[in-house]
């Protein structure tokens, strides 16, 4: 008889979980202020390439009736073709040809999941052509926006999970939108700006990849690292900590389809490759932010198909024929 692992939601969530993401989110805001620099390196270096790992075992556990079959296949060639363009020399040629690939992996997506829905698809086309359009107009845009919405993520991930909750679910969706929202919005504001440590080089380097072109030389950039630093340790404590242990059907459904990584090798795994990447990052930051920065393509870009689906409102749990058993 097969062991039935019952969703964690349908169990309910007490107000230990609720209380550590309290405590992680003040931490995480205390390092973005003191040392923000610090904070976005060493947590890339440490958790980095672990929460890659741990965020492709939920995704494509919790959402197998998505990211199957020859969609997968397509989608795993087109984010390929990114990570090639993210190892080549970066040139104007390479970063064009990312653009296209991102946008092209937009289209599949919305062909596989609105080909029954004309007008909808219609839409999504109308959307895509002009913002394909910008996008290769103004590529500094693109890969700031792109870098902070992938920290935004969790968000969806997180109000999805929270649906089957049976109590505590507006509680829960709050401290969520506090830490996804309300935080950021405050250090982009300057609210938060007594509490800034001064300003160091290394920050104002980190500060061309998080920030908007046009405000790169104002005050902005600190901010803009700052929140960066906050998101980016508050999107290693969702796939770390949090969803690990209150998803356990995620990890159960994974299983099933990567039996090699059952149990706890997905996480020896993600603590093997981190490790060789810390060592990298220490010898050579500049090529070891490379290689993480194209491996990451993955994770990050295998999150569109399934965001798409919640966004319309498509239920992928309940298609799945596994998710029943």
């Amino acid at each position: 008889m097969a062991t039935v692992v019952l969703p964690a939601a349908a169990r309910g969530i007490g107000a230990a979980p609720l209380a550590g993401f309290g405590a992680a989110a003040a931490l995480a805001l205390v390092g973005a202020l003191r040392a923000p620099a610090g904070t976005a390196v060493l947590g890339l270096a440490l958790f980095g390439i672990l929460h890659n790992v741990l965020e492709l075992r939920y995704v494509t556990g919790r959402f197998e009736a998505v990211l199957a079959g020859p969609f997968l296949k397509l989608l795993v060639a087109l984010i390929t073709g990114i990570v090639v363009c993210r190892l080549l020399p970066v040139s104007g040629a390479t970063r064009a040809a990312e653009i296209l690939l991102v946008y092209g992996l937009l289209a599949a997506a919305c062909l596989h999941s609105l080909r029954r829905r004309p007008v909808l698809l219609a839409a999504a086309a109308a959307l895509l052509l002009p913002a394909a359009a910008a996008s290769l107009s103004f590529p500094g845009y693109h890969f700031v926006v792109l870098t902070h919405l992938h920290n935004l993520v969790p968000l969806l991930f997180l109000l999805e999970w929270s649906r089957g909750l049976p109590r505590g679910r507006a509680g829960f969706v709050a401290v969520q939108c506090g830490w996804v929202l309300v935080i950021p919005a405050l250090l982009l504001g300057g609210v938060l700006d007594p509490w800034f440590a001064p300003a160091t080089a290394t920050a104002g380097r980190l500060a061309a990849s998080y920030t908007p072109p046009a405000w790169l030389d104002t005050s902005a950039g600190l901010r803009f690292v700052a929140v960066f630093a906050f998101l980016q340790t508050m999107h290693y404590v969702v796939w770390v900590w949090f969803l690990p242990r209150h998803a356990p059907e995620a990890s159960a459904a994974f299983a099933r389809r990567a039996p090699a990584l059952r149990g706890g090798r997905a996480w020896l795994l993600g603590l093997a490759a981190a490790a060789a990447l810390a060592v990298l990052f220490a010898t050579d930051y500049a090529q070891g932010k490379a290689l993480y920065a194209a491996l990451a393509s993955y994770h990050a870009y295998l999150e569109f198909p399934v965001l798409l689906v919640l966004v319309l409102g498509i239920d992928p749990i309940r298609r799945s024929p596994r998710a029943s058993r």
